[in-house]
């Protein structure tokens, strides 16, 4: 019996694999935020493995395996259903089931391999794949990508800024599925060791010694840099306009809560995501408001708010009508107010699916060609397509709202475009006093290490901060608390590996995978 078998087993007597499975969701639940049990993520995905060797078919692996998945995205984001029931419970099912893909060809290669390293590399390479795809459709889902498990250990990760958070994935995986091979051969093999001992340990090694010796020099402070001043007004997020009369009063307790701490040497000032929770348009009022009081105080705006688009003339695709038949759509964006009054705006590209935008609606759109569902109608909001930011003579930097900040690819369009910091806002309100909002602030020091970025952050109910390029955190409010913060912000144009060749990783594991699945069909034998 190899030492694998041995291991799975309890008194002489395998242990039952649905046990296996189940244990594997916890494991890999406790290993993200808030339990930040990181390094369970190896024996996690040891357990999958182990499900893997024991199945029959691909069909008993699926059986096998749903369960791990269904507890492990039910552990991790169980949240979701505090904002939506029907939407939360749908989106961890689904999400589970599509987990049994990656996990299937994972299988095959399995059976169709018996080369250590080789086969290990293309299982991994498998799961990055997976996580690179499931980043880049109408139901992406990447709240549960590895990189985001290891996202509070940040001496460990920092060769993100050259391999984007999907070369911790492919740490982990490719780690584990090394050992799962290492046992299964009773560990007979020295080189086998030495290439488990670089990869498990290696990898983080290198991190740490990296980190001391140079990544902390990133925490110290360079010019020029920028006065921001960060509110999170904590609002109630499940009353209109906060439990408030309308958009006039919202706007005063903004402006009351930015006055405390504004002086002179603010050059920015933060609202979080529906800081006006209710749809204005450009030249409203309430805009004019902002951008009269920006004129006035000499100072740039980065405003959440929901905005209107009307279309006159020429109409999109997807639209809604109005009462009196006039075209528009509604954006989830950011309203930008620079020192001069003028306004501008970004779309939020990265909408929730069915929470914000019904998955697939352009594509369903364009196959009615009998137009017998109005599609725009059900769409939800409009999805943003460019990345606009707020630039100034002194800075640049995006308004990233909420789930774009945790799509590396889109940020990195930002920071290819120019972005001296990142600026994230969000609600995390919606959530509750939950795991969510933690998981969502720990994913932002991904993206500071990746980019060599410094990272604003305001939430309406917390909770907001500043990340420095390191990933380490320089202030961080709690939760459910009206408060507002400065900071000085060091401008920052230099840019990563990650930042120049993007998911390169991505692309070696397309071929990785396309290579090993088509040789493994036509041979067989």
């Amino acid at each position: 019996m190899s030492t694998f078998k041995v291991i799975f087993s309890w008194k002489g007597s395998p242990i039952n694999p649905w046990l296996i499975s189940l244990g594997s969701g916890v494991l890999l639940s406790l290993s993200f935020p808030p339990v930040n049990a990181s390094f369970l993520s190896f024996i996690g995905f040891l357990g999958l493995y182990h499900l893997v060797v024991v199945s029959h078919n691909w069909r008993h692996l699926a059986m096998l395996s749903y369960p791990a998945f269904l507890v492990w995205n039910l552990g991790t984001t169980y949240w979701l259903m505090m904002a939506s029931i029907p939407a939360g419970v749908a989106a961890i099912v689904a999400n589970s089931a599509l987990m049994i893909i990656p996990l299937a060809i994972i299988r095959f290669l399995h059976h169709r391999y018996h080369w250590f390293g080789w086969t290990a590399l293309a299982q991994a390479a498998t799961w990055v794949l997976y996580e690179y795809l499931h980043h880049h459709w109408d139901l992406a889902w990447p709240w549960l990508a590895l990189g985001n498990a290891w996202s509070n250990q940040i001496t460990m990760i920092q060769y993100v800024s050259w391999t984007g958070h999907l070369g911790i994935s492919f740490w982990v995986t490719f780690s584990s599925f090394l050992m799962a091979h290492w046992l299964l051969l009773a560990r007979k093999s020295q080189k086998h060791h030495l290439l488990l001992y670089l990869s498990f340990l290696g990898i983080p090694a290198g991190s740490m010694i990296f980190y001391y010796s140079t990544a902390k020099n990133l925490q110290l402070p360079s010019s020029p840099s920028t006065g921001v001043l960060v509110t999170q007004p904590n609002h109630d997020s499940y009353q209109d306009y906060g439990g408030m009369s309308g958009p006039d009063e919202v706007l005063d307790s903004l402006f009351t809560l930015s006055s405390q701490l504004y002086d002179s040497t603010i050059s920015l000032i933060v609202w979080p995501e529906n800081a006006i929770d209710k749809p204005i348009q450009m030249n409203s009022r309430h805009a004019f408001r902002i951008a009269d009081t920006a004129r006035s105080w000499n100072t740039n705006f980065i405003i959440g708010t929901g905005l209107y688009t009307l279309y006159p003339d020429q109409k999109p695709s997807l639209y809604r009508t109005t009462s009196n038949g006039m075209a528009y759509n509604a954006y989830n964006a950011t309203l930008f107010a620079d020192s001069t009054g003028h306004l501008s705006r970004y779309d939020k590209a990265n909408l929730v699916p069915f929470v914000e935008r019904f998955p697939f609606v352009d594509a369903l759109n364009t196959l009615d060609v009998g137009n017998w569902i109005d599609w725009g109608k059900h769409a939800g909001f409009g999805k943003g397509t460019e990345a606009n930011m707020l630039s100034t003579p002194s800075f640049s930097t995006p308004g990233l709202v909420c789930y774009d900040s945790v799509f590396p690819s889109w940020n990195r369009e930002f920071v290819l475009n120019g972005a001296q910091f990142l600026t994230i806002i969000t609600n995390d309100g919606w959530w509750g006093e939950s795991s969510g909002h933690l998981q969502h602030f720990a994913y932002a020091r991904l993206r500071a290490i990746e980019f060599r970025r410094w990272v604003v952050r305001s939430a309406n109910n917390g909770t907001s901060g500043i990340i420095r390029p390191d990933g380490s955190i320089e202030q961080k409010t709690e939760y459910w608390t009206r408060t507002s913060f400065t900071s000085r912000i060091p401008l920052r144009n230099d840019v990563t590996i990650y930042a120049q060749w993007g998911d390169w990783l991505a692309m070696f594991s397309f071929f990785m995978v396309l290579l090993s699945v088509g040789y493994g069909r036509l041979n067989k034998g």
